[in-house]
């Protein structure tokens, strides 16, 4: 019932705006005539509220959607004006490709909204080109070949919030060029994230700042004094939580998780990495959404010494990610091995930079307690804190071979955990990593020994 109201409000502006074009009215409509009735609990209506559009963005808005609503809309219109067919380039519409009626374009916008007023036309261009719509992601135009009006190219609105308008839910972007980051979820909880005391602490801050930071934003007016973003750097050997704990940090707050797939952003051409950021961040703004760089070395690193126009253009990419990420609104994470890897520059801007550490013996013990299935049991020989002291591996380490001693298990016909295939799968985890493992016999030897 709502959204038949929206289209019959839209229809009515519309069939105005082509009375007065056709001279059967004399005062072309105002756009302040176009009402979208308010209704608590609808999201086109909670849209416009919360961004409290104006009604030129109003109408943009419900321009660039009715398609989805009403795919006749636009055809309807045109054919009760020209009933026997003909064009009118005025108003500015496209065929789609696969689309049957009419697409509305910037054209469109400029004529419905403004007529042939010249001076509010301009306004029209200037509106879709600069406003929270455009700059947000929630309204594009279509690029057009070289050399016609910019104005020409498709009037869309982002998937994603036409699913908002239409399901009530606003859906994720799939994973592409235009959208170089996937979503990262996870089935396990805080109980399972082993952290040092001083790590636990600096997260315990951060969910402060996750919880309030709008409030004190927006109810305590203090935008104009504090940036909305925050930049955080993980760093520490692989292993050791940093995407568990950033996976965990969305699951806890009700926010999506992206990692970014940094070798699709980064290119070898000059100025792609730079278009490929700004689609990613583009997208990612007003979101709520927690952007993770894995591995962020190969975009976040050192900048070099200039000795070709590579190694300038190069350095130009770190300064332009450093303004867009300092820039950025949302919350975004950096992950890196080593924290000596990532430019000065950024690291001075980090709001906080979080250390993960190998985990001690006993933080090792409760890993692989807490990682055993609970059906499984344990051989008698096998003695956890004995292994637990004795191999140094990370949280990452244990669930590996936790999983390969539990598959080894269950291809036996067992419920039983044992120690070999515990050594064995303890092996292979630091082979992976270059390191020394005895003879299986003898270690097998050595920790019976110990019981």
């Amino acid at each position: 019932m709502y959204y038949q109201l929206l289209i019959k409000n839209l229809s009515t502006f519309f069939d105005k705006r082509l009375a007065h074009y056709f001279g059967k009215s004399k005062n072309p409509p105002a756009a302040s005539e176009f009402r979208v009735k308010r209704k608590k609990g609808q999201p086109f209506s909670d849209f416009i509220a919360r961004h409290k559009l104006c009604s030129e963005e109003q109408i943009a808005l419900a321009i660039a959607f009715v398609p989805h609503l009403s795919p006749e809309f636009f055809s309807n219109i045109i054919h009760k004006y020209l009933p026997e067919g003909g064009d009118m380039p005025i108003i500015g519409c496209v065929k789609g490709k696969h689309h049957r009626g009419f697409l509305p374009t910037g054209e469109t916008a400029m004529f419905i909204i403004a007529g042939t007023d010249l001076e509010k036309r301009l306004e029209v261009i200037t509106l879709l080109k600069n406003s929270r719509l455009k700059k947000n992601g929630i309204i594009t135009l279509e690029p057009v070949e070289e050399g016609e009006p910019e104005m020409s190219g498709g009037l869309v609105i982002a998937k994603e919030y036409a699913d908002l308008f239409l399901t009530g839910s606003l859906s994720t972007p799939s994973f592409g060029p235009d959208f170089p980051a996937q979503k990262i979820e996870t089935r396990r909880s805080w109980s399972d994230l082993i952290l040092p005391e001083q790590l636990q602490a600096q997260l315990d801050e951060l969910k402060i700042w996750m919880l309030h930071n709008d409030r004190l934003l927006n109810d305590w007016n203090m935008r104009d004094k504090i940036k909305p973003g925050y930049r955080i750097l993980f760093y520490g050997p692989s292993g050791t939580g940093k995407t568990l704990t950033a996976t965990l940090l969305g699951k806890y707050t009700g926010r999506d998780v992206f990692r970014v797939d940094l070798s699709t952003i980064v290119s070898k051409y000059i100025g792609e990495t730079e278009k490929n950021l700004e689609k990613l961040f583009s997208k990612a703004e007003n979101k709520d959404w927690i952007l993770f760089f894995d591995e962020a070395d190969a975009l976040f690193g050192k900048r070099t010494e200039v000795s070709d126009s590579h190694d300038r253009y190069a350095n130009q990419e770190v300064s332009y990610l450093l303004q867009r990420v300092e820039n950025f609104n949302g919350l975004v994470i950096l992950s890196s091995n080593y924290k000596s890897n990532i430019d000065d520059a950024f690291l001075r801007r980090f709001n906080a930079i979080f250390k993960f550490t190998l985990p001690d013996a006993d933080e090792r013990l409760q890993i692989w307690k807490r990682s055993l299935p609970e059906k499984m049991n344990l051989e008698k020989t096998l003695n956890l804190e004995e292994v637990a002291k004795k191999y140094k591996l990370t949280g990452g380490n244990i669930i590996n071979v936790v999983h390969r001693a539990s598959l080894d298990a269950l291809n036996n016909g067992s419920e039983t955990i044992t120690l070999e295939s515990v050594l064995y799968g303890i092996k292979r985890e630091m082979e992976k990593e270059g390191k020394i493992f005895k003879n299986l016999f003898e270690e097998v030897i050595i920790l019976n020994g110990k019981q």
